[in-house]
């Protein structure tokens, strides 16, 4: 694929033109059990139960979007998984979320997105005294992430743990993961993916169990992933942030570039 890099000094409404064409417009499967497919005006990714299911990117008009929220929801429900119409602030029609709504989507709580150039972030941020980062590589690793991520979010973690499996065994240049440990007991934990034949990495899944949070822990784990995307070759580090990790992430030098929000649907 070709890649249309961002310009030098990029501002934000640029980059934001360049993540659209690179991450959405342009995107490919995150792994071999995922398809991305073209249909109308709308790039979806499907695949078996593990692999992301959703609407990537769309072209909508006042006139058709209606018709072709109701042929996804036709095809999705034909395969049978819950999937997600991710939807961006910047996204037409502007009220494309009220006929998500109005189809019988779910809204969940919005996320800021959020790039940073990685050659401007702080690579050398080191854990706190007492805690070990340790790269993930294996089953029993991937277990140690669902933990953190069943406590830091409160859900999901068997699905969560599944889909990195498989990533690894399907994939495993398009992603990485790193789990903090004090002691025997993991408390943090992270991944990134590689976006082949683009600029971006994108940062997923950073949590800390409650009572370790606050000391430092979430910000090593993304100078960590910087050094490896920098290493890689990579450009750009993205992230989906909550309203808890946005002002670290600001204060680290990620500047935001929209809002996205998830509508989803179950089978």
């Amino acid at each position: 694929m070709q890649t249309t890099p961002a310009p030098d000094g990029a501002t934000d409404d640029a980059l934001l033109t360049v993540f659209d064409l690179q991450l959405r417009q342009r995107a490919r499967p995150d792994g071999p059990s995922a398809t991305v497919e073209r249909s109308g005006g709308v790039l979806r990714q499907v695949g078996p139960g593990h692999v992301w299911n959703g609407v990537l990117w769309s072209r909508l008009t006042e006139s058709d979007a209606d018709a072709e929220i109701a042929a996804q929801v036709r095809h999705f429900a034909s395969l049978g998984h819950a999937w997600e119409w991710k939807l961006y602030a910047h996204d037409r029609p502007a009220d494309l979320g009220q006929r998500l709504l109005a189809a019988g989507f779910e809204a969940e709580p919005a996320e800021t997105v959020m790039v940073a150039r990685i050659a401007d972030l702080p690579h050398a941020s080191e854990p706190p005294a007492g805690i070990t980062l340790h790269p993930v590589t294996d089953e029993a690793g991937v277990e140690l992430v669902a933990l953190v991520h069943d406590r830091a979010f409160g859900n999901g973690s068997a699905r969560f743990g599944e889909r990195l499996l498989a990533q690894f065994a399907e994939a495993p240049d398009s992603v990485t993961a790193v789990v903090a440990m004090a002691g025997d007991l993991p408390v943090s934990a992270a991944r990134m993916d590689f976006h082949l034949g683009t600029e971006f990495a994108s940062l997923w899944g950073g949590g800390t169990v409650p009572e370790w949070r606050g000391r430092g822990i979430y910000r090593a784990l993304i100078a960590y992933r910087a050094r490896i995307a920098a290493e890689r070759g990579y450009r750009y580090l993205q992230v989906d942030a909550s309203d808890q990790s946005r002002p670290i992430l600001q204060r680290l030098g990620f500047v935001p570039l929209t809002v996205t929000t998830p509508y989803v649907r179950e089978p």
